[in-house]
């Protein structure tokens, strides 16, 4: 498969633009995105070695580059399998960890099959977390606490999320991942 960069950002802009932040699944995005302090970073890895060298290397760019607040690793290539997903998500968060990161960047992830462990395949509620292509979203944690101090009720968020996916149902889901995976024309 030919990664092609340009529609693989342009397809998660997409979806970050008209589901998370549309959707208002995630309150802090809006103003990274509209401030373009999001840094896209598309990974053409295919062995657990090369997601945790393309993760550090993001790592180190943040270092480096203090106006990114936020960045989306996305596999467009590997990591389909979600289980496997999981287990490279979790060496990387060790990884991330043994190199002294820990309270300095946080780790979250987004997958097309995402899936939460107490809910069914086709819950609705698994669409708050999926996305076009597997993604490890690297976030500063200094960002995640201003944040969360402007922010009142943060233990609804979740909660929310899950309600208005469940009102919207798999159908509308499904419908929204798949236009971000038809708009590359940005």
């Amino acid at each position: 498969m030919i990664i092609q960069t340009k529609e693989v950002i342009a397809q998660t802009r997409y979806w970050l633009e008209h589901v998370v932040i549309g959707l208002n699944f995630c309150p802090f995005a809006r103003p990274v995105f509209e401030q373009g302090k999001i840094h896209f970073q598309v990974s053409d890895a295919q062995s657990l070695e090369y997601c945790l060298e393309d993760l550090m290397l993001e790592v180190d760019r943040l270092d480096i580059q203090s106006d990114i607040a936020t960045t989306l690793l996305i596999f467009p290539s590997s990591l389909q399998d979600f289980d496997n997903f999981l287990d490279v998500l979790e060496i990387a968060d060790d990884e991330m960890h043994k190199q002294g990161y820990e309270g300095v960047y946080q780790l979250a992830s987004f997958h097309p099959e995402y899936c939460f462990a107490d809910s069914a395949a086709d819950d609705p509620a698994n669409y708050t977390n999926r996305a076009p292509y597997p993604i490890f979203h690297l976030l500063r944690e200094a960002s995640i606490e201003a944040a969360l101090e402007q922010y009142k009720n943060l233990e609804n968020i979740p909660q929310n999320n899950v309600r208005l996916a469940r009102e919207m149902g798999v159908e509308k889901m499904q419908s929204l991942l798949e236009q971000a995976l038809q708009s590359n024309k940005d």
